[in-house]
């Protein structure tokens, strides 16, 4: 069994794709999924499956499509990628709450950086399968910061990504 975390794209987020998170967990045991935890109500389950990655993203795309009606954009990190994501956060030195993993399906694009708009003090590093922001003092509410090759991904901060791979390391 891996330990798996999955993070949901626009759940909870603005007052959009409304789904409790009591809904997420029993989704996820209805797929067949173990040991199933959710992390705050923006969309963040960890838990242990014996399928591949690709096989658990797919059984939970198909389960929020039924759900909410539309493609929900689902991303899914094992709980060593998710330790490997914290650990290799290029801005160590700023406030986990500024500073953000996009997590993507595929490694951003060489130009990610380049192609982003509206930047005014923040900056951008990319990663495996990730892009990472640090944002300013006002944090990411304040930034009209656009970055076109994180479209398709979701983003959460240093402070997230750490507890949901503490989260799944106790799982594996």
């Amino acid at each position: 069994m891996t330990a798996y975390v999955a993070l949901l794209r626009a759940v909870n987020v603005g007052g959009t794709g409304k789904l409790p998170m009591t809904e997420l967990a029993a989704m996820c045991e209805k797929i067949g999924f173990e040991k199933v935890k959710t992390y705050i109500a923006s969309g963040n389950v960890v838990f242990t499956s014996g399928k591949s990655e690709a096989a658990v993203k797919a059984a939970l795309e198909k389960a929020m499509h039924d759900y909410a009606g539309k493609a929900v954009g689902v991303m899914v990190r094992t709980a060593a990628e998710m330790t490997a994501i914290a650990k290799a956060n290029p801005f160590p030195k700023a406030p986990g709450n500024r500073v953000v993993a996009i997590l993507l399906d595929d490694k951003p694009p060489k130009d990610a950086a380049n192609e982003a708009r509206h930047i005014d003090g923040e900056e951008i590093e990319l990663g495996k399968r990730e892009i990472y922001v640090r944002y300013t003092d006002e944090g990411m509410a304040g930034s009209k910061l656009v970055i076109p090759a994180a479209k398709t991904g979701t983003a959460r901060n240093m402070n997230t990504i750490a507890k949901l791979a503490e989260m799944a390391g106790a799982l594996a």
